[in-house]
């Protein structure tokens, strides 16, 4: 098993990599939450790009280092844009971040969510009740075929999740990140924990969504595990930091951009987590 040493080495490289390199990490999300994942993506180093267009998502295979697709407020055009940018971006080898957001409601976006299988995200990032659905749907060990999502909150546990996510990330070689009070990571080998964040995340609306975009940005420069713990350590870390200079959920939002952009590379492979073998 890789140690917690190299995992750490592999996070600095991770974050110095993207400081110095500026790479774009398209994002085809919710319409909700545009503007804070693009801030999330620039405040740590990269470069952001907002498209739902057909050929603009193909655009993004094409031209950027990554993507992230986001299911939460489908448009009609999304039927056309999604299956044709995550085939792009597969055929050509490049990372994608999928985020099954409110994963079991409509049939648009459980037809596209069924589609996703075959084109394998490198990363998969939801939280407990999203990841089993997913794994449900695509008839993966751990998953259930009825969602217990309930809009876009969980109703599952993290722990709940684990055999889900292992699943999905061994069907899809790459990564899962759980989002919960403590976060999971996994590349179906190891597993890793990671501790921290805020209260204050749950609410406001947009710190799942921003992080997926921020695990895309990672993912330019790194494996999925170590983008996805890289991304989730950030945000741990920026979160607790704000909570302490927040008097509410306003003035945390401000402050996590902030202490988001100000993490070092040390600081956020230093933010607490433990590993275990899966």
């Amino acid at each position: 098993m890789i140690s917690k040493e190299d995992i750490k080495n592999r996070m600095i490289q991770a974050v110095e990599t993207v400081k110095r390199t500026n790479p774009m990490a398209g994002s085809i999300t919710n319409s909700v939450t545009i503007n804070f994942v693009a801030n999330a993506q620039l405040a740590v180093g990269g470069s952001a790009a907002m498209v739902y267009l057909p050929d603009e998502g193909e655009f993004l295979a094409e031209a950027g280092g990554a993507t992230y697709i986001n299911v939460g407020t489908l448009l009609p055009i999304y039927e056309q844009t999604l299956p044709c940018t995550v085939k792009a971006l597969y055929d050509a080898g490049k990372p994608w971040v999928l985020d099954p957001v409110a994963i079991g409601i409509g049939l648009l976006r459980t037809q596209l969510l069924r589609q996703f299988k075959e084109y394998k995200p490198n990363v998969i990032r939801g939280n407990a009740s999203e990841i089993i659905a997913l794994a449900g749907l695509w008839g993966l060990e751990g998953g259930t075929a009825q969602s217990n999502v309930r809009g876009v909150d969980s109703t599952d546990s993290v722990t709940d999740a684990e055999i889900a996510a292992v699943a999905l990330a061994k069907w899809t070689g790459g990564a899962v990140a759980v989002s919960g009070k403590t976060d999971l990571i996994t590349d179906g080998s190891i597993a890793a924990f990671s501790y921290g964040g805020s209260y204050f995340m749950e609410k406001i609306t947009g710190s799942g969504c921003s992080l997926g975009g921020v695990v895309a940005v990672y993912a330019t420069s790194a494996s999925p595990f170590i983008a996805a713990l890289t991304a989730t350590a950030a945000y741990n870390l920026a979160a607790s930091r704000a909570e302490s200079k927040a008097d509410g959920p306003g003035s945390f939002q401000i402050a996590f951009i902030d202490e988001l952009y100000k993490a070092t590379a040390a600081d956020i492979a230093n933010n607490p987590f433990e590993i275990k073998e899966v």
